[in-house]
């Protein structure tokens, strides 16, 4: 029986499918199908018409969450799919024409041609899983950017009714002062805090927070250069409480996220500096790696290679290229911070890069390299980190 490849372009409401025979290499049907069950359950029928579920091979482009309900859907039905970088498509579309039609038509064509030129590698099942992963921790990420936002906007409401503060407090807003604010926010306030007051501060510090501190900040507080003025105590609490409802939801989100890992606990989660969330987002990044046939492309998909660009007799090379998941990016560098600490190859890897003349972000990323490189010898081989095998 036949071989068919079926290109699929994935949008919100409806979905382009084209079907190629292998044996001719031509077009089979070409039929737009709606983002809904009678849409999907056409798509099947077509589908069981043509082969056997087994000489079907089925792509479509990564967008974002439009294609999560016919993942799911295909994967239910017992079909295989791959899921395509949208970038690879748009190159090879360029080998082939110079022409600059974009069509849904014409892009659903060009995946399934694309399909017939590499190797086969469907999307591994339970991606559900990792999928969900990366919903959470990618809505951790902008939660916590947000917070940040906030706190920001706390520190410039505090520049103008009590500049003080947060000199005070080495610059960082921390139990103890989120206290104060919550409960008395402006200078005049806090100056006029009594023993009570202070035995309250000393409960929340856990007793870190000394009389003589107590004593400071009252007279920080009475003398401030400070504003007193309703309007920055209305903003002052409207962020506040912006800021605590994000907290919480935050501290929500990462039970769930260390719920989710740890059904799967990835051998990864045994490397000294990959706590669960930094290993979640590895996870629902990179889904399996044996998806991957080198620690090559594991460099590659995290943008973590270097670009290199040579014409004639001229040679270019060297910068990070930073395609693919910034995230990821951004999550595995940070893990090699703790590993130059407290393991002994690590640091003794990032101190010859940084013997070589390399700056610290430089050397650092060479380390994220090794950890990449050990990352993938884990799960490949299916052991947890040993520091005494490491080279």
């Amino acid at each position: 029986m036949s071989m068919y490849f079926i290109g699929i372009d994935i949008s919100k409401y409806k979905h382009d499918c084209c079907i190629i025979s292998a044996a001719d290499q031509k077009v089979v049907s070409k039929v737009t199908i709606k983002n809904n069950k009678a849409g999907f359950n056409e798509l099947l029928t077509i589908i069981h018409s043509l082969a056997n579920p087994a000489d079907i091979r089925i792509g479509f482009e990564s967008t974002a969450h439009y294609a999560l309900n016919l993942e799911l859907f295909l994967e239910n039905s017992l079909l295989t799919f791959m899921e395509v970088n949208p970038v690879l498509i748009s190159e090879y579309k360029k080998s082939k024409t110079l022409r600059r039609t974009k069509t849904d038509s014409v892009d659903c064509e060009s995946i399934a041609r694309w399909l017939m030129t590499v190797e086969y590698k469907p999307h591994s099942k339970g991606f559900c899983h990792a999928y969900s992963l990366k919903s959470l921790t990618r809505l951790r990420d902008k939660l916590i950017r947000q917070r940040s936002f906030y706190l920001v906007k706390i520190t410039n409401v505090l520049d103008h009714t009590f500049p003080e503060f947060k000199p005070f407090f080495n610059e960082r807003l921390s139990k103890t002062a989120l206290y104060l604010l919550e409960n008395y926010g402006s200078a005049e306030k806090m100056a006029r805090m009594n023993s009570a007051s202070y035995e309250k501060l000393r409960s929340v510090s856990r007793g870190k927070f000394s009389p003589q501190q107590f004593l400071r900040l009252k007279e920080l507080a009475a003398n401030t250069v400070g504003v007193n003025n309703s309007i920055f105590d209305v903003e002052l609490n409207s962020l506040l409480s912006l800021y605590k409802s994000l907290v919480k939801e935050i501290d929500t989100i990462e039970k769930e996220i260390n719920k989710l890992i740890e059904e799967v606990h990835p051998h990864y989660m045994s490397v000294p500096g990959i706590g669960p969330l930094s290993a979640a987002v590895i996870y629902s990044e990179y889904g399996d790696i044996s998806n991957f046939t080198n620690p090559g492309q594991m460099l590659a998909f995290a943008g973590i290679e270097p670009g290199i660009n040579e014409s004639g007799t001229e040679s270019h090379g060297g910068k990070m290229v930073k395609r693919g998941s910034s995230q990821l990016r951004y999550t595995l560098i940070n893990c090699c911070l703790p590993l130059i600490r407290f393991d002994m190859t690590f640091a003794t890897y990032y101190a010859k890069k940084r013997g070589e003349g390399k700056p610290h972000r430089v050397a650092i990323t060479h380390v994220a390299k090794k950890l990449i490189r050990v990352i993938y010898a884990l799960e490949s081989q299916d052991i947890d980190f040993n520091a005494q095998k490491l080279r």
